[in-house]
């Protein structure tokens, strides 16, 4: 994750980036609509609908793909720094403004960075890996390296619902609290260093 957040192509090392911290799949990031699905502080993402194919689908994945996703203050701050006085469309789009194709994205851009970054996939053992290894990613981080609750992390991913005690889980209704926890368990690799006057937003947090 630390090589892709240093992808040489701005518009896909912000793709990578967030898919990583927030665990979304590519369909959902590139679904994601300035005025619609992001919070005035950058902190909070609303996940509504996805891409596929390069169109637009309400449909979610899973009946729990419907979220909002908090980010880590750093995370943020290079989000609102990508979107700059942008105020609506797409979050990424051509140069006309349609969505992106998902699998334009892993096979021009995620299949070669990983090439470049010589990985190698345990499973198949060529370089490539599709766009779960960005959730797979965020959702080993948060269980085994932080002290997130089960209910949060479930919540953030968009997994099912196992049993009452997920289904009466207030904590998505408690914004200060989901925020507060996003920036305590952080983010697990290293953004690029660009900024000599806050280095503290571009660290390994």
């Amino acid at each position: 994750m630390t090589g892709l957040a240093s992808w040489k192509k701005k518009r896909e090392q912000m793709i990578f980036i967030l898919c990583g911290a927030a665990g979304l799949r590519i369909g959902e990031a590139l679904g994601i609509e300035i005025n619609k699905h992001v919070s005035h502080d950058f902190l909070t993402i609303s996940i509504a609908q996805k891409i596929h194919h390069g169109r637009v689908e309400q449909r979610l994945k899973t009946a729990n793909g419907g979220r909002q996703v908090d980010l880590h203050p750093a995370i943020a701050a290079l989000f609102q720094e990508f979107v700059g006085d942008r105020d609506t469309g797409f979050l990424f789009c051509t140069r006309a403004g349609r969505p992106l194709s998902p699998s334009n994205i892993i096979r021009r851009h995620l299949h070669k960075a990983l090439k470049e970054l010589n990985y190698v996939n345990p499973h198949t053992g060529t370089h490539k890996a599709g766009n779960h290894a960005f959730r797979r990613f965020r959702n080993t981080y948060l269980r085994n390296k932080t002290q997130c609750s089960e209910g949060l992390r479930n919540y953030w991913m968009g997994h099912k619902v196992n049993s009452m005690d997920d289904l009466y889980d207030k904590i998505k209704e408690d914004v200060q609290f989901r925020r507060k926890w996003a920036e305590q368990c952080g983010f697990g690799f290293e953004l690029p260093y660009r900024c000599a006057e806050c280095p503290e937003m571009y660290r390994k947090c």
